[in-house]
């Protein structure tokens, strides 16, 4: 998960970073060719001290973010709350979910504290009801009372897979027309994505969704 986060805020810097790399180069050559000795060491202290400066803004903000919860990924426990509209934040039952999807985006919640963990794109949750029946073997597992749980970012640039195909009864990705198959845990059926969602176990403890794990597989797309 600490992983997950870094690349999440190092996105935020890493930019800035390869810019500086690029410029320290660039001037390295050009001055070893033209300036004279003194102005070229000069140049060389104050872009990596440009650069280094960069990587400690880097480290601070990643090892806060790993120290806040609303920004950690969903654990064990966490029970499932819906995301959005009149009923944000309210725990989510089986029997609130249409059979058959469309998906509810959902955010996990820490059931000790109550804090949503909100804080990253990277958490949101879709929650599909599908019949058990019609559930691939390797999803089965994953699944509570045919509810599955999948992460809604796209595996291919890190877009909200916020969609409902209707006609595929597929999870889509308007960014890029990606689609998974929530029966098969979220396999790629059409579109650019690399792989498939990461997807989220669940059980079902007093009638509420509740996480049984953390997501398996990377989250967020090919630049996270």
């Amino acid at each position: 998960m600490y992983l997950a986060l870094r690349s999440e805020i190092g996105m935020r810097v890493s930019s800035a970073l390869k810019r500086n790399l690029c410029l320290l180069r660039t001037t390295l050559r050009r001055n070893s060719i033209s300036t004279p000795s003194r102005t070229l060491s000069r140049d060389r202290r104050a872009l990596l001290k440009a650069t280094l400066g960069l990587g400690l803004v880097f480290r601070r903000v990643s090892v806060a973010a790993a120290d806040d919860p609303k920004i950690a990924r969903p654990q064990s426990g966490d029970r499932l709350v819906f995301a959005f509209g009149d009923r944000a934040g309210q725990i989510i039952k089986p029997e609130d979910l249409p059979l058959g999807g469309p998906q509810q985006l959902a955010y996990s919640m820490d059931p000790e504290t109550k804090v949503i963990r909100d804080g990253s794109l990277l958490n949101q949750v879709s929650l599909v009801r599908l019949d058990p029946t019609q559930l691939s073997a390797d999803t089965v597992e994953f699944a509570a009372q045919g509810v599955v749980a999948y992460s809604a970012i796209c595996t291919h640039q890190g877009c909200p897979v916020s969609m409902w195909k209707a006609d595929a009864k597929a999870l889509f990705c308007s960014c890029h027309a990606a689609q998974f198959d929530p029966k098969d845990r979220a396999r790629v059926i059409n579109g650019p994505a690399p792989r498939r969602l990461p997807v989220l176990p669940l059980r079902v403890v007093d009638g509420m969704l509740i996480a049984a794990g953390e997501f398996v597989g990377t989250v967020g797309g090919q630049t996270h």
